[in-house]
Formats: C-alpha cells, sequence, structure tokens
C-alpha cells in the first residue's frame, strides 16, 4: 500500500505539470506572426491582415486589411502579412508577397494605410519591428540589419552581419540591443544605433537558428539542431536543453528566468527554469508548428503556429521558484 501510494504520488505530479491551453483564441486565417502590446495581441495572418486581439474584451477590436495581389499565373490572392508591430497609435506591417519576391512594407495611422517600402526598392526584408516613433529595424533575408527613418523616408545605415542567411531578431526592453540569428548557428548582438556586432554568441549551435528571445540580459535561442540554448549576456554563462526534434521556437518571461521551448514533434512546449536549469512544466495542446512564443508576465503566456488559433496558456505559479 505505502509504494501504491508513491507511486500515484509522481503520476499525479507529472500530469499537474502537464497543462492544457487556458484559452484558445481564433483569428480570420494562419498566424505567421505576433506582438502584444498591453492587453492588446496584435496578429499578421496569411489572408492579408492584421488583427487586434483586446484580452480584456475578449474580442477582435480591430482589423487591417492589405490590397489582395496577382499570383504568378494572374490568379487574385491574398497577400502574407509576415511581420507586425505596434507603438503609439501606429501600425507595421510587413509583407514577403510582393512582385519578384521583394518585400511591401506598410504603416496604418489615423486610419490611413502608406506603403513605405514596395517592390520596386528590390529589397527582401523579413522582419521589421519599431525602435521609437521615427525608427523602424529591419533584418534582411541577406543577414543584414538595418535602421529606416520613417520622417525623411531613407535607410540610414546598413550592416552585413555574415553571409549566413538571416532567420530572426529581437530587441531588449529598451530597444538599444537586438539579438540576431542565422543559418550559421552564430547569434549577433548588434547595437540598434549604428548596427555593429557587440558580441558573438558562439559555442551552441550547430545549425539554423529559429527564432531567439532576449529579457533582462538572457537570450535564447530555438535550433534546427535540437538544441534550445541560453546565453546570459552579463556573466558569460551559456549552455543548451537537448530535445528530440527540431525546436522552432522559444520565449522568455519578463524576469529572464523562465524560458519556453517547443521541444517536441507534437508541438508540445516545455517551460524551463533557468536558475535551475530543469524543466518545470509542459504545455500540451498547440494545433501546428510553433512560430511565435510571448509572455505576457511570468505566468501567462501565448504561443502561435501556422493555424489560425493563438493558446493562451497559465502555469502553476507553485513552479515560480
Amino acid at each position: 500500500m505505502k509504494y501504491f501510494i508513491i507511486i500515484l504520488s509522481l503520476i499525479s505530479s507529472i500530469y499537474a505539470n502537464n497543462l492544457k491551453p487556458y484559452k484558445e483564441i481564433i483569428f480570420n486565417g494562419g498566424v505567421k506572426d505576433m506582438v502584444l502590446n498591453n492587453n492588446n495581441l496584435i496578429v499578421g495572418t496569411d489572408t492579408g491582415k492584421l488583427q487586434v486581439y483586446d484580452l480584456k474584451l475578449q474580442k477582435i477590436i480591430k482589423t487591417i486589411q492589405l490590397p489582395k495581389i496577382k499570383d504568378f499565373m494572374g490568379d487574385i490572392i491574398d497577400t502574407r502579412v509576415a511581420s507586425v508591430d505596434y507603438l503609439n497609435k501606429k501600425y507595421l506591417l510587413l509583407s514577403d508577397s510582393g512582385i519578384g519576391g521583394y518585400t511591401n512594407i506598410w504603416l496604418y495611422k489615423d486610419n490611413k494605410l502608406e506603403k513605405i517600402i514596395s517592390p520596386k526598392d528590390e529589397l527582401s526584408i523579413v522582419k521589421a519591428r519599431f525602435i521609437d516613433d521615427n525608427h523602424i529595424l529591419f533584418g534582411f533575408l541577406s543577414n543584414e540589419v538595418a535602421l529606416y527613418d520613417i520622417k525623411n523616408k531613407k535607410i540610414l545605415y546598413t550592416h552585413q552581419l555574415s553571409e549566413s542567411k538571416f532567420s530572426d531578431f529581437a530587441l531588449n526592453e529598451n530597444k538599444t540591443v537586438g539579438a540576431f540569428s542565422c543559418e550559421s548557428g552564430i547569434i549577433y548582438i548588434v547595437n540598434i544605433k549604428n548596427g555593429k556586432i557587440m558580441k558573438e554568441l558562439k559555442g551552441i549551435h550547430v545549425d539554423n537558428v529559429y527564432k531567439v528571445d532576449m529579457k533582462n540580459n538572457i537570450v535564447v535561442g530555438a535550433g534546427q539542431d535540437r538544441r534550445a540554448s541560453y546565453f546570459n549576456l552579463k556573466t558569460g554563462e551559456k549552455g543548451y536543453f537537448s530535445a528530440n526534434f527540431i525546436i522552432y521556437s522559444a520565449g522568455l518571461s519578463p524576469s529572464g528566468k523562465k524560458a519556453a521551448y517547443a521541444i517536441d514533434e507534437n508541438n508540445d512546449i516545455a517551460i524551463y527554469n533557468l536558475n535551475t536549469k530543469s524543466k518545470t512544466q509542459l504545455l500540451k495542446g498547440q494545433k501546428s508548428r510553433l512560430n511565435t512564443i510571448i509572455f505576457q508576465d511570468e505566468n501567462t503566456l501565448f504561443s502561435a503556429g501556422d493555424d489560425e488559433t493563438v493558446m493562451m496558456w497559465k502555469l502553476n505559479k507553485k513552479e515560480n521558484k
């Protein structure tokens, strides 16, 4: 009887740490990118839409529709919104569906949609984020970083990080430093003011790093090499957690103490305590391959894949130690 109770207790403990989604939020199209602004989730979809979901009102409160395009067959189709952002009543929309494979970028303000980058500029930009009211950071497919001046409509600098193909970038809290990842496995720490490389994070990844995140001087990476990495920019500590499948996405809590990684072929998300280097919880129920993980606070996070559903998760607070 004693051993039965011990076994039952262990089983209960395991299942207590396997969490189901707290809420499922449905958008009008497959979610390609997502940012969080206070209580608003802002997503870009493969149906040409930017949609804003108010977490308090629990409904979509805004939809911005981009113009449809002609494909190579001459058919009219939706453009894909691959990158989105928001700052001070301005929305940023990037589509990688431009003519010739080049990028279209729009600013939406005062109910007006203005195209600031078009295929005639011949730019292959993969990701864009606001730095401040007058500047946008670009990450190019060619692994170049550039800073764009909105008022003067010009690029202030372009800096080549490496010859490897760009994958992702993330910004620190005050948007002065960025972490850029690429197919080589190196993560570059970049000064946003001038685009210069401050540090190279090496020795962990040996293949493409699909996603990065950066919080409180901690950087995490999601690798094709099945490694979920972490780097402490202050202490120099680094390491990784091994998985049995390609890791497509990663995210950090605001404190940088918790990391979330898409850990297996079922799209389960593992929560790691970076202080103890231990896996504390497993989030089960994601429907498709993950592309974004965002923490709202230490116990609430959102995940998006290539389908129309964003999952909201509530972690067990007892794991906060």
